[in-house]
């Protein structure tokens, strides 16, 4: 009998709360669904602050890799680890020299507003003035000059082919001219330390580092490797194969370039911080298992 009731006195509290368990109302939707807004709201402030941001393209200077309207997937982790190399689609803050990308306000009233508010905490609204996008052309140490005799654009004197992603170059007819972004031409640029030198796929309209100057690296926002927006328009946006054969920095000495990234998508370390928030969010709102449930 003392055995029997020892067992007894060990099952009794967990009974108690399997009772409490089976007692408890389920929360109601009235309830729950504010509830799970709020956290979806601040899980995505979250990653929009730390990990992935969705940037709107606003002006024709990446085309036609990208089209107005469409939106990027940024990578806002993978530059705390390395820097950006060559041929990477990169969002960055313009400095000074940068002139504001021309926009008007989008008109509306307060709800309208409000919207946009909301919008850019998450990170689907419209970028500011002084965002830009553009593909990294040359790095520290990196002479960047147009054009060879064939038209190309040259970095430490190869060639770069870049049919494959600019398919709107400017005529070389027109004459190199300071502060001009619109000819082909123009002298050689020694990439200074810690700055990009960076370029539209649309050179005719970009207005880049030709004209605007370097970008310092502590500038950028992060890396873009994919269109999200429309669906149609789904694509990574990986490096091109031309900046595979290019020398290193020859002004900075041959350890200037970075390595080429092993993750050219550049999820791979965004993805098991986003699988931790599903699977914790999963667990939270799972209902309790019955298996659990002890009999006497």
């Amino acid at each position: 009998m003392d055995a029997e009731d020892d067992l007894r006195d060990e099952v009794e509290p967990w009974r108690r709360r399997a009772d409490r368990r089976r007692q408890r109302k389920p929360m109601p939707l009235w309830q729950e669904l504010p509830l799970l807004l709020v956290v979806a709201f601040c899980l995505a402030v979250l990653i929009r602050t730390f990990l992935l941001q969705a940037f709107y393209i606003p002006s024709g200077s990446m085309e036609d890799t990208l089209l107005v309207g469409d939106r990027v997937l940024v990578n806002k982790v993978v530059y705390d680890m390395r820097d950006p190399v060559r041929g990477e689609v990169v969002v960055f803050r313009g400095t000074e020299a940068w002139a504001p990308q021309l926009e008007e306000e989008p008109a509306g009233g307060f709800f309208a507003q409000l919207g946009r508010t909301l919008g850019d905490l998450v990170g689907v609204g419209r970028p500011g003035e002084k965002d830009f996008i553009k593909r990294v052309i040359g790095v520290p140490g990196d002479r960047v000059q147009c054009c060879d005799e064939q038209g190309r654009l040259t970095v430490n004197g190869h060639p770069l082919d870049e049919s494959s992603y600019v398919l709107r170059n400017s005529p070389l007819e027109l004459p190199p001219s300071a502060g001009d972004c619109g000819p082909r031409r123009f002298e050689e640029v020694v990439v200074p330390p810690g700055q990009l030198f960076v370029m539209g796929d649309h050179r005719l309209v970009s207005q880049d580092a030709r004209c605007q100057g370097p970008v310092p690296i502590d500038n950028v926002i992060g890396r873009a490797f994919a269109v999200v927006w429309p669906y149609s328009q789904w694509s990574s946006l990986s490096v091109p194969e031309t900046f595979d054969t290019l020398p290193q920095p020859i002004a900075l000495g041959p350890d200037a370039t970075p390595s080429k990234s092993e993750n050219p998508g550049g999820i791979a370390v965004v993805v098991p911080i986003l699988g931790g928030f599903l699977f914790a969010a999963r667990s939270r709102l799972r209902p309790p298992s019955r298996r659990r449930r002890l009999v006497p």
